[in-house]
């Protein structure tokens, strides 16, 4: 008995060593899968300074509003996306018309379970950012809330945000189809129909902030030249301080280097062009990231 009393002794003082020292990682960077770079450092520097009391930049945590694209910006790009992304959403959308939201969630909840990126051959969650998980975390450490704002149909990501990037699914904000509501068999249903009221991508995104956040971000974070309206909304003559950042795929080797002709989605040419000018942070996946998917 005092055998097994000094063994449990054991293991628990080394399970609080292994805990307590991740903590203390944690504590001491929170980005720690960024590298010492510029990029880092305008983010870091930007969140002192707007949740700094008595900094003249201070932001009220109720307006420390971060707003996050989704493909391409916290996990791989989407495949089928393509130019062509409000087209392929009408498409979607007549494949699941007349299923309840319900069976909807059920059959992305099996797709998650099962489906498997062609190139890393892994589960498409296990394929979200490590330093974009890290971002995420750190902002809300911080005050601030974070929200998906992305071209990609609102009621697949909800399903999962929770999950995967500790968003709830009244903070995604995406392309949204009407729904209707009926009585099965005694059961209230909403049921999906083919009509998409909303198409939050481009032009889109800002619009879609003000319906359904209500607040103007003072951080918004995409990689792509259809979060260019997002990033403009955010940063150009916004009253609070506020920063834009780009996600620039540059790393064929751990994940895809594209911009003017990527291989699905994510076209960046007038962001990057536009990244300068208005004193956007661009992220070069290669030289930023010490690490880029999430372990």
């Amino acid at each position: 008995m005092g055998t097994m009393r000094k063994l449990l002794t054991v293991l628990l003082t080394v399970l609080l060593c292994i805990t307590g020292c991740s903590s203390n990682d944690r504590a001491a960077d929170p980005l720690s899968a960024w590298g010492d770079t510029a990029a880092k450092h305008s983010i870091t520097e930007f969140v002192e300074r707007v949740t700094a009391a008595g900094n003249p930049q201070f932001v009220a945590a109720e307006d420390r509003i971060a707003v996050f694209d989704n493909d391409g910006t916290l996990w791989a790009e989407a495949l089928l996306a393509g130019d062509r992304h409000e087209g392929l959403l009408r498409v979607l959308a007549l494949t699941h018309t007349g299923m309840t939201t319900d069976e909807f969630n059920q059959r992305v909840t099996d797709w998650m379970a099962t489906a498997h990126h062609p190139r890393f051959g892994k589960p498409y969650d296990q394929l979200t950012y490590q330093p974009q998980q890290q971002l995420l975390n750190y902002l809300r450490d911080n005050g601030f809330r974070t929200f998906i704002v992305s071209g990609g149909g609102a009621d697949f990501m909800r399903v999962f945000s929770q999950r995967v990037y500790g968003i709830p699914p009244e903070q995604v904000v995406g392309s949204t189809g009407t729904t209707r509501y009926e009585l099965r068999e005694g059961e209230p249903v909403l049921v999906k129909t083919s009509d998409y009221v909303f198409v939050d991508d481009k032009a889109g995104k800002p619009s879609g902030i003000h319906e359904f956040i209500g607040h103007r971000p003072i951080l918004a974070v995409g990689n792509s030249d259809g979060d260019q309206a997002m990033l403009e909304y955010t940063t150009i003559d916004n009253p609070r301080p506020s920063l834009g950042v780009v996600i620039h795929h540059t790393d064929a080797d751990r994940e895809y280097a594209y911009d003017a002709e990527p291989p699905s989605s994510g076209k960046l040419v007038t962001a990057l062009e536009a990244a300068q000018p208005n004193g956007w942070t661009v992220v070069d996946m290669t030289n930023d990231w010490k690490t880029v998917f999430a372990q």
